[in-house]
């Protein structure tokens, strides 16, 4: 099983980064995948992302992206929804590309009032690009990062059978 972390924050080593390997890993291991998630950091790619062309690594990003079974999609809260940055590279995937992939959406945010963003935003964009979208997203305060086993935990519990369920539905190419 291939499990990816897209990680949208322009800044590396983030807590948002952070959080989304630790996310994913929790996750995979409720699934049955051991290994530690691949991770896609756009805070590197970033220079990469606004060239002409695509360059290799960008493409090789989105080819991984693209091949994911499950792909953990988090972002910091940049006025109510995900970065322009993520925006930017999952614009570059062709309608579709999704379509093999069970998306769970994450976002960091400094407010409670800003929860609703990872429903209303977040998940629409992972809609279009074919993504099964099958859990409550995770609205991630920042002030719950100290104590990120605490929330994991239980939306861990609540997404693990869902995403089983709807892996379990795919039929192996």
């Amino acid at each position: 099983m291939s499990i990816v972390t897209v990680v949208g924050n322009p800044r590396p080593g983030s807590r948002t980064h952070g959080a989304a390997i630790s996310a994913a890993a929790a996750v995979g291991g409720r699934i049955g995948d051991r290994g530690a998630p691949e991770v896609v950091d756009l805070a590197v790619l970033a220079p990469l992302l606004f060239a002409p062309q695509t360059v290799p690594e960008v493409k090789a990003a989105l080819e991984l992206v693209a091949g994911a079974e499950v792909l953990v999609v988090a972002s910091p809260t940049y006025k109510a929804t995900y970065t322009g940055l993520l925006k930017a590279f999952l614009d570059r995937l062709p309608g579709g590309a999704l379509a093999s992939t069970v998306a769970l959406p994450l976002l960091v945010m400094g407010d409670s009032r800003h929860s609703l963003a990872v429903e209303v935003h977040f998940r629409p964009l992972l809609v279009e690009l074919g993504a099964a979208v099958p859990t409550p997203g995770l609205a991630l305060l920042e002030s719950q990062l100290a104590d990120l086993d605490a929330v994991l935990g239980p939306w861990v519990d609540r997404v693990a059978p869902q995403v089983t369920a709807v892996l379990g539905q795919r039929t192996p190419a």
